[in-house]
């Protein structure tokens, strides 16, 4: 049987079908506009409407268990999201309703969760026990695989360490707390650390390509992510202690955070005088979501 997988994002939402083993590539793969500020009903005939385009593309009909990625927390007892981007989806019983109009069951779980799985089942950490998976752009978030599996954790927050506090920071988040991870390391964080350096407003990309050219405020910032990003990412390994780390997001394509130099950072707070953690790239790109979307739906 073939596994099929929606991902739910902010401006699109992306329906794949797989191979029953989710080997190889997606053998149908589409898209449709999220629409959120039309709300919640719109949003949900949108998702409905995906798997009809994926009926009607392939000559399948929706099996009986489907996958979807949300922005957000799932309450694993109801389905019902909080901490969503898209807000019309908070609060609502979107896993019932899905279930309800498309007559099949819904498995639900957070984006990050399913990047996280993607890469720990078909991606860069293939065949790993314990693999976490960073989100690590606009925001910063995370999800934990444990043979193969999701760990949800009783909240539905398992892997969300970009709420973690830093020493020593005080930035307001938008959560209500101050210091947070996300507050510090994201990439608009890291973009406003370099203006207060250098009195200049650019992206991400610009300032590491200042920094390879010498530019010291540039440097400065890449320096500063590296020290935050180590200190921040010992905390889990210190508790979880995974096999492999595998980093998505736009910060996450920074080579800064591969070198030895960072590994350094990571080492200074870790409780073991080695660090054997792997450290590592996504293999499937903006692929990962749908595809742990449709993994969930195995067995």
């Amino acid at each position: 049987m073939s596994l099929w997988g929606i991902d739910l994002g902010g401006t699109k939402i992306e329906g794949a079908i797989l191979s029953s083993t989710g080997a190889g590539e997606a053998a149908y793969r589409l898209r449709r506009p999220t629409e959120s500020a039309l709300g919640y009903e719109h949003v949900l005939s949108q998702i409905v409407g995906v798997v009809r385009d994926l009926e009607a593309a392939s000559g399948i009909a929706c099996p009986p268990v489907l996958g979807i990625g949300t922005p957000g927390a799932v309450e694993q007892a109801h389905g019902a999201l909080k901490n969503s981007n898209s807000t019309c989806l908070n609060g609502r019983p979107l896993r019932d309703d899905l279930s309800q109009a498309l007559g099949c069951e819904v498995r639900m779980a957070n984006d990050a969760n399913c990047f996280a799985l993607a890469e720990a089942t078909l991606g860069a950490a293939a065949g790993e026990p314990v693999v976490m998976g960073l989100i690590l752009g606009t925001g910063v978030g995370g999800g934990l695989v444990v043979d193969g599996k999701i760990l949800n954790g009783r909240h539905g927050i398992a892997g969300e360490w970009g709420h973690n506090p830093l020493c020593g920071e005080d930035h307001p988040c938008y959560c209500g707390r101050r210091g947070c991870i996300e507050t510090v390391i994201a990439g608009p964080s890291l973009e406003r650390h370099y203006r207060r350096l250098s009195g200049e407003s650019i992206r991400l990309p610009a300032i590491a390509q200042k920094a390879s050219e010498g530019d010291e405020p540039a440097r400065k910032t890449l320096a500063f992510l590296q020290q935050k990003f180590g200190e921040a990412i010992a905390a889990v390994l210190n508790i979880l202690d995974p096999d492999a780390v595998v980093i998505g997001g736009g910060v996450g394509n920074l080579d800064v955070l591969y070198t030895g130099e960072t590994r350094d950072c990571i080492r200074r707070h870790l409780f073991n005088p080695t660090l054997e953690t792997r450290i590592l790239r996504p293999l499937l790109g903006d692929s990962a979501g749908v595809f742990g979307a449709a993994m969930l739906t195995r067995s």
